[in-house]
């Protein structure tokens, strides 16, 4: 299980932007890493469509933002261009990210249980520690909370 205080896992994965994106990318930088199950889903939609509204006023308190779920990068970049992102989206299809960052597990859908994408947020701090955690996500009134986590960084 992911730690507050500990140092983030490191990661390297695929961009909607082309080549790869890595953790050290961001050295020295807030990063904001939302873990969301599918493309193009309405929860899925609505969040990333509320981190892009946010967008300028996370990168005002000095973080950037990613997303990660396990869709192909020819899926990230159609849901991108359909919606306008303007962030990055990361493919991990083995889901070794997911499961380092707690993002993966048991789920109960009316009763049912499977394995899958549990829809997280890592705020990660300029140190590269995890500033904090964010597990089963509800997506109204999310991105607010995260930006005032960024903004106490």
């Amino acid at each position: 299980m992911l730690e507050e205080g500990k140092r983030a896992p490191a990661f390297s994965l695929p961009s909607s932007e082309g080549g790869k994106v890595a953790l050290k990318d961001f050295k020295g930088q807030t990063l904001v890493v939302y873990f969301y199950p599918r493309d193009n889903t309405p929860g899925c939609t609505t969040e990333a469509n509320d981190f892009n509204k946010a967008l300028s006023k996370l990168q005002k308190a000095g973080a950037a933002v990613v997303g990660v779920s396990k869709d192909s990068i020819e899926s990230h970049c159609k849901f991108r261009d359909k919606y306008k992102l303007k962030f990055p989206l990361l493919s991990d299809p083995d889901g070794t990210m997911l499961e380092k960052y707690g993002a993966w597990g048991e789920k109960n859908l009316y009763g049912k249980k499977s394995m899958g994408i549990i829809r997280t947020t890592v705020v990660i701090g300029p140190d590269g520690k995890v500033a904090k955690v964010f597990s089963k996500v509800r997506v109204k009134g999310h991105v607010d909370k995260v930006l005032e986590v960024v903004g106490e960084l």
